[in-house]
């Protein structure tokens, strides 16, 4: 039978079941009581979600459907019984929760870990893993304080955002295999997984039994059934093989300026090798903000103290010499701190409102 490990301490999965472990920390606690609910068959857990594009909600999710993503994992990456997990994400949140599941269910040995910007701390270059999650800041850390733990790593799986063109690129160097995920709370967690190449786009593979297609205006539709319904999701999206597709924006952020539609994801990964050249590590957004003549006008907001005007003039020529007049970002603004979800995500529409209250 499996068991938890929690530092020097490892407590078998029998011993979970009856609740009986030392007391711990609050995140601690509260991860072996969802795994002593889960061993003692409970039917149904409730989640939130992160609100990164609306309002932060529960949403009631049944067993079946946590061990329906579990095991189509398990198959999508061929898991052995009695492998190594390492759990270092907020347990409280579907990635997380996800995580203690497939330990679980795969009768796996689960190395539980405070989430930390630096989750290999306390592990050795001797210690592997056969399975982790972690979010992009984590998987940063790493490679600059560790990155010959990360090479430990049979399988890593990176969510809660998008990488960076440049953590990208770094990612694809390690000998680790390393997938970006696609999910959200409603499917429980991932639905499709892309091997992270040194260059973008990815091409997302489905996991084992889901089916996926598209709306008339390119919207992502899902089939799966770790779902409990068919989803039609504001994702954009093509579909270059059966179960693979290609992500390229998000709907609800398109911008219509003057009847143009622009996708910002697109014009982010352009700008993304100026922002590493004149802003390193600064996070930042395309977004479109309200013009009186355009309807919306391109805006570009990054995180970051005020600039001096020099470092703002570099980045408007750096923009002029890249964009066309229609996709060019009309106004820059520079915010201490962007407005975030409990997991971290950027609210962009918040973030956005924080600049245009700032600068109007």
């Amino acid at each position: 039978m499996g068991k938890i490990n929690i530092g020097k301490t490892s407590i078998p999965f029998g011993e979970i079941k009856k609740g009986n472990w030392p007391t711990c920390t609050p995140y601690i606690d509260q991860s072996l009581a969802f795994c002593q609910a889960w061993l003692n068959g409970a039917a149904s857990f409730q989640l939130n979600t992160s609100g990164s594009t609306g309002a932060p909600k529960t949403i009631d999710v049944n067993r079946q459907q946590m061990e329906i993503s579990a095991n189509a994992t398990g198959k999508f990456f061929d898991i052995k019984p009695q492998a190594n997990l390492l759990c270092c994400l907020n347990t409280t949140m579907i990635a997380g929760k996800m995580m203690l599941v497939r330990g679980l269910e795969w009768d796996s040995t689960i190395y539980l870990e405070e989430p930390s910007g630096t989750p290999l701390a306390n592990f050795g270059a001797l210690d592997s893993f056969d399975f982790v999650a972690m979010v992009p800041a984590q998987v940063e850390n790493s490679l600059l304080n560790s990155a010959e733990k990360l090479n430990s790593i049979q399988h890593l799986i990176i969510g809660g955002a998008s990488l960076s063109q440049k953590l990208q690129k770094e990612v694809s160097q390690l000998s680790c295999n390393a997938y970006q995920t696609y999910g959200m709370t409603e499917t429980v967690s991932h639905i499709a997984l892309a091997k992270i190449t040194g260059l973008p786009p990815l091409t997302y593979q489905t996991l084992p039994g889901v089916a996926i297609s598209t709306t008339k205006d390119s919207r992502l539709v899902i089939n799966a059934p770790m779902a409990k319904t068919t989803l039609t999701t504001n994702d954009i999206v093509t579909l270059p093989a059966a179960n693979t597709f290609i992500w390229e924006g998000r709907s609800d952020f398109t911008i219509n300026s003057g009847g143009i539609k622009i996708q910002p994801e697109k014009l982010e990964a352009q700008i993304a090798p100026i922002m590493e050249a004149l802003f390193p590590g600064k996070r930042f957004f395309v977004a479109g903000a309200p013009s009186d003549k355009w309807g919306e006008e391109v805006v570009l907001v990054i995180e970051t103290p005020p600039v001096t005007e020099a470092s703002d003039h570099n980045l408007s020529v750096k923009i002029a010499e890249t964009f066309s007049k229609y996709e060019r970002p009309k106004k820059v603004y520079f915010i201490e701190n962007f407005s975030e979800t409990a997991s971290g995500k950027i609210k962009r529409s918040d973030s956005l409102k924080q600049a245009l209250d700032k600068f109007i």
